[in-house]
């Protein structure tokens, strides 16, 4: 018996009317719908389940029998159509022969190295992802040594909220949408210097 090929690639879509096999591209996945090969003995049995459905005592018994012959020879019917439809497969891909892996031509197969592309890939493809991944790196290393927050004042106190009405602020010394200050400080009118105590310690203003 010789050796069978495309054991772990493919899936059965037989029915009792027949035999047909899908095979998938062991690297991208492609795949071959094999012709649908019609079973003599599924359609012979269904239909003597036919006529015995309708006209019932011999017929009927007839197809019962014919179930289980069909049972019996489908296994033979079975590996002959396999071995039909795996030889079409076999015009459909190609084997490595360093990995044993059954590709499709189309995608995966480096036709120059005469090997699947996991094993020899082709190299214009393998620099244009170099050459992006380079690209996107060089990226991320420009944004982090680009100073994104050089207007922001990291000794002053930063607030997301107004401590009064809780609307969301981006800076600034008063809340946009009460006008109430930002800071439990005093903020001195005339300099813009805050503080606790009843005059600027700037310029003298007293407390308003």
């Amino acid at each position: 018996m010789p050796m069978i090929q495309f054991t772990k690639n493919y899936t059965d879509r037989s029915n009792d009317q027949g035999f047909q096999f899908e095979f998938y591209c062991d690297k991208c996945g492609n795949g071959y719908m094999s012709r649908f090969l019609p079973s003599k003995i599924g359609i012979a049995a269904g239909l003597l389940r036919a006529a015995g459905s309708i006209f019932g005592g011999v017929l009927g018994q007839a197809g019962h029998a014919g179930d289980q012959v069909k049972d019996v020879l489908r296994g033979k019917a079975r590996d002959d159509a396999f071995a039909t439809a795996v030889s079409e497969g076999r015009q459909r891909f190609k084997q490595c022969t360093r990995c044993g892996n059954w590709v499709c031509p189309e995608v995966c197969w480096n036709e120059k190295r005469t090997l699947c592309e996991d094993c020899a890939p082709d190299l214009q493809q393998e620099a244009a992802a170099a050459q992006a991944r380079a690209a996107a790196e060089q990226v991320r290393e420009k944004a982090r040594a680009t100073n994104l927050v050089e207007g922001v004042d990291m000794k002053a106190p930063q607030l997301a909220a107004c401590p009064h009405c809780n609307a969301r602020v981006e800076g600034g010394k008063f809340c946009p949408e009460c006008g109430k200050p930002l800071t439990s400080k005093t903020i001195c009118k005339k300099c813009g210097a805050q503080f606790d105590g009843k005059f600027c310690p700037e310029c003298g203003t007293p407390r308003g």
